[in-house]
């Protein structure tokens, strides 16, 4: 059994070491990890295990008989998955249809485009079977199962703090689902793949209640004991709709296990040799399936995310996952990631929503940041690396704020989005830390290239000399994000009081070095002054004015010492 992402159960255990500040992903665990002392009753897991004996159970097994055991596949991933009880149904009466079909519309438009794990029509199928007039027609669990689920969703991404009215709606939707879990995450069906990834979109809206890393981790299991990894041989006949669907289907999970395992600085649930599995692709016949990044414009939001996801997966595993050997020429490397993602980016098709462009803006300089970070197998980091996660750190944050502070959620934002912006805001720390000076001063860092080798990212911002001021108004930034999310998790509000720890002393630095440069500016503003009101004195016919103000006078120093700064590794 996975140990959980968010919540460690055992109230006796000794508090965890705080990590080294050089150590960001450490960081993020021991922040999650922190705010996770809430203590959880172990009676069902000890019943759990007391009924599950000594069997074996795969994703493949039917034979959990409610009748003559209590043990259900759907009862041992709740009792790992669940952080705390939900409660009761406080609201017994069902939204109206009118309601129901707004909440449904923003999933469709929003998550399903995304992750396809279904097609449209079931969702709307489940909507007439439950809303139907005559109560005599029988309906199908998974009916309820996808309707309940996908309002408990679409209710919870639109709330704004724990205490509203969608976040209630949403819990109690997830109330309602789960009396159908029994059968609807039966093993050996597809539908069970389908239903857990409702439940993992669920869990990231949610992490009070559930952890997402361990239900992504019964998703990905189910579906390759389902063989879903793999596609079918050739000689076996499958019409072109169904084996879209599975593929569908798959890389929805795929996608999910590898944001999921990111965001935690987790091992993927496979890897991707396991995987021989085609996008689901309205693409040209020219296209190649096997790219990561695909060159030919995409007609599909999600065979977007599916191409990121494959390209962050191929990276993710090289440099945090594989080996802990320093990766030979390991700045051309990553360069050529780079490239691929910036490409990828580059030929997103326009017609694309405003909402979705901006959420996939966000996830390449996330993206561009976690792959430029140190890593096992490339520990140090170049002036180069060092000015681009500077600079992107910066673009992450002031793009994402207005988004977080938005009334209304456009696009599918997490509570993923807190720790990402917790990884940023630390990785900023770390990058301060070890390059004041040069960063601050804007000194452009040499950039070495191979020739016919891939190029360096772009350092955006080449050249600024307000540094100072813009790294001041990134930390406060990244503070208010996660103040603004604290309000819907509070998992946000450790992040926010662990971001504040890392990042006291950094802030009062750039505080003090923005007060000696407005007194120097001053300082020089009225030299300016009196050197203009000075009249000129004519002597034997040459004319003598004031000197200009010396350099010194004029230049910013770089004299301060960051000696009580720690050493950046990310």
């Amino acid at each position: 059994m996975r140990k959980a992402s968010v919540t460690m159960h055992e109230g006796d255990s000794p508090p965890m070491t705080p990590p080294d500040r050089k150590d960001s992903l450490a960081a993020i665990r021991a922040a999650i990890h922190g705010n996770a002392t809430r203590t959880r009753e172990k009676k069902d897991i000890n019943e759990l295990v007391s009924d599950f004996g000594f069997m074996t159970v795969n994703a493949t097994m039917r034979d959990f008989d409610t009748k003559t055991t209590s043990l259900t596949f759907a009862r041992l991933i709740l009792a790992a998955s669940l952080n705390e009880p939900l409660p009761r149904l406080k609201n017994p009466k069902m939204p109206s249809r009118q309601a129901a079909v707004g909440l449904l519309q923003y999933y469709l438009e929003n998550v399903l485009s995304l992750f396809p794990a279904f097609p449209e029509t079931a969702l709307f199928n489940a909507l007439d079977a439950v809303y139907q007039e005559n109560s005599q027609q029988h309906v199908e669990d998974f009916d309820y199962w996808i309707l309940y689920m996908v309002l408990a969703i679409g209710s919870m991404c639109q709330s704004r703090s724990s205490t509203d009215t969608y976040y209630k709606d949403g819990v109690d939707m997830v109330v309602r689902a789960l009396k159908f879990a029994d059968h609807v995450l039966m093993p050996g069906y597809p539908q069970q793949i389908q239903a857990l990834i409702l439940l993992v979109q669920y869990s990231t809206l949610d992490p009070a209640h559930f952890d997402s890393w361990q239900l992504i981790g019964f998703t990905c299991r189910a579906a390759v004991d389902l063989g879903y990894h793999q596609d079918p041989p050739k000689e076996q006949q499958v019409d072109r709709k169904s084996l879209q669907q599975r593929r569908k289907i798959f890389y929805s999970a795929y996608a999910l296990d590898r944001s999921i395992s990111m965001v935690h600085a987790r091992p993927f649930s496979f890897t991707d040799d396991a995987i021989t599995v085609a996008f689901p692709a309205d693409l040209s016949s020219s296209a190649d399936p096997e790219s990561p990044i695909s060159k030919l414009p995409a007609l599909d939001a999600s065979l977007l995310i599916f191409q990121l996801r494959k390209a962050q997966s191929t990276w993710y595993q090289e440099l945090f996952q594989s080996s802990r050997d320093p990766l030979h020429h390991s700045s051309q490397y990553l360069w050529q990631m780079c490239y691929e993602m910036r490409t990828w980016s580059e030929n997103l098709p326009k017609h694309l929503p405003q909402a979705t462009r901006e959420l996939f803006d966000l996830e390449l300089l996330y993206s561009y940041v976690y792959c430029l970070a140190p890593s096992c197998r490339f520990p140090s980091v170049s002036e180069l690396g060092k000015t681009l996660i500077f600079e992107y750190c910066m673009s992450y944050i002031q793009k994402l704020l207005p988004i977080a502070k938005d009334p209304i959620n456009t696009a599918f934002y997490t509570y993923h989005d807190a720790l990402r912006v917790y990884f940023i805001g630390s990785q900023f720390i770390a990058v301060l830390s070890d390059n004041l000076n040069a960063l601050l001063q804007g000194i452009i860092p040499f950039i070495n290239t191979i020739q016919g080798g891939p190029p360096p990212p772009p350092i955006p911002n080449m050249g600024r000399t307000d540094n100072i001021s813009r790294s001041i108004t990134c930390i406060e930034q990244i503070i208010e994000a996660l103040k603004t999310y604290g309000e819907r998790w509070d998992d946000s509000k450790a992040l926010k009081s662990s971001f504040e720890a890392q990042s006291t002393g950094m802030l009062g630095e750039l505080y003090r070095r923005q007060e000696e440069q407005q007194q120097r500016q001053q300082q020089q503003y009225h030299q300016d002054i009196r050197d203009s009101s000075t009249p000129s004195t004519t002597v034997s016919g040459t004319d003598y004015k004031s000197s200009p103000p010396s350099q010194s006078q004029s230049q910013l120093g770089d004299g301060w010492s960051i000696d009580r700064f720690t050493e950046y590794k990310g």
